[in-house]
């Protein structure tokens, strides 16, 4: 199963499930703003989204990772809009059977989605200026 959600606002984590039997491993991984981008300190990160699409593009990412690593459920959470240091910008969940089908599947859609889903952030240092913030480190 897989569910997407993009909000604006503090996330909410999806709780933890302690009535799946059958999956070994349940993965949780949580992306925070850093305080420094391009070697400036920043006050937050701006999320914007190509409404629509991004939450398209995010559900197929998600279904060619569990069809591709054979995981039974990944959820994600992606915020859009102003995100503050220290905040939880991103918040996903694998369950899989063991942890190298879930070590491997996290890796794979994070990287598809830094590279495919229509979702770009700003940096927005303590001035008040705003340039893209890029994700070089996949």
């Amino acid at each position: 199963m897989v569910k997407i959600e993009i909000v604006q606002g503090p996330l909410r984590p999806f709780p933890a499930d302690d009535d799946r039997t059958d999956e070994g491993s349940e993965l949780v991984f949580n992306g925070r703003v850093r305080s420094v981008e391009n070697d400036k300190e920043i006050t937050h990160l701006d999320y914007e989204q190509y409404e629509g699409m991004a939450e398209k593009e995010l559900n197929i990412i998600a279904e060619e990772t569990i069809k591709k690593y054979h995981i039974h459920d990944l959820f994600c959470k992606h915020r859009i809009g102003k995100v503050f240091v220290g905040e939880v910008s991103l918040h996903v969940v694998i369950w899989s059977k063991h942890r190298k089908e879930g070590l491997d599947a996290m890796t794979y859609f994070i990287s598809e989605l830094k590279h495919k889903v229509p979702i770009w952030k700003w940096a927005i240092y303590k001035d008040g200026t705003k340039v893209p913030s890029d994700c070089t480190h996949y």
